[in-house]
């Protein structure tokens, strides 16, 4: 059973690719770190040649010793010794790495098979809290709203519709007295430039104000319509298969579409 103490300064995880892939490799770095009193939390294996381990540990001398000792091993190749982080848990949870298209701002891809693993991803992210815009981009019913809401799920958060075309076309003006604290706030982008108020967008200004985590669908819309700067701080990428191309055009086409229906 996979075990998550509370204090991360005493969280350490290890991943390393496999250079050599002998018999009972595994057994031997488990060993090493056993006979140096480290205890392992869990075990899992990464993409196909990687193993990710999650340690406990109560000695910085103990942890050096362990990380000269594995760099000294030729079988293996240390990709990571640290303090786990959000992304080291997904991976060890799901045995995959999630894939970065971009750095600024951090984009990262999902197949519509792996909404899972999204799930996973952004309720974690969703539970560290703070005050975070994040974009979701995808062509239009791929599942970015759904996936907003199961994570605000996952995490226990109330969630906030202040636009969106999940039962028709919802279009908020102002909030209730409650709904401005612990609220998770969904945003989509077309539906608030092509059919929001002055009124609607004075709430969403204020909205981005608030010291809360804001997820905005079709980021790359909202944008360009230039009436309020946004920095990401991240963006999440939805594809029905991994060579899918996003294509603006089409999903402006898309959303005409369904609003004459």
């Amino acid at each position: 059973m996979r075990r998550w103490p509370n204090k991360a300064e005493n969280l350490l995880y290890l991943e390393y690719d496999i250079q050599q892939n002998k018999p009972g490799l595994l057994g031997a770095v488990t060993t090493l770190i056993g006979m140096l009193g480290l205890n392992i939390l869990t075990v899992a294996g990464i993409e196909q040649k990687r193993r990710g381990l999650l340690l406990e540990t109560h000695s910085e001398e103990k942890v050096k010793a362990l990380h000269e000792a594995l760099n000294a091993v030729e079988a293996i190749k240390l990709t990571a010794f640290r303090q786990p982080t959000l992304l080291d848990r997904i991976a060890l949870r799901h045995g995959k790495r999630l894939d970065m298209a971009e750095i600024n701002p951090p984009t990262y891809r999902f197949v519509r098979e792996e909404l899972g693993v999204l799930v996973d991803f952004l309720g974690d992210t969703l539970l560290e809290g703070g005050n975070h815009v994040i974009g979701i981009r995808g062509m239009p019913r791929i599942g970015k709203t759904e996936a907003a809401i199961a994570a605000c799920v996952y995490a226990n958060k109330r969630w906030i519709l202040l636009s969106s075309t999940i039962i028709r076309q919802a279009l908020r003006t102002e909030l209730l007295l409650d709904e401005s604290v612990n609220s998770i706030f969904l945003i989509d982008g077309i539906t608030s430039t092509t059919r929001g108020n002055d009124a609607h967008w004075s709430l969403i200004e204020k909205t981005l104000k608030m010291p809360t985590l804001k997820i905005i669908e079709h980021p790359d819309i909202f944008i360009r319509d230039g009436r309020l700067k946004v920095d990401f701080d991240f963006i999440i990428e939805i594809r029905h298969h991994e060579e899918d191309v996003i294509r603006l055009e089409d999903i402006a086409m898309s959303f005409t579409a369904f609003d004459m229906s």
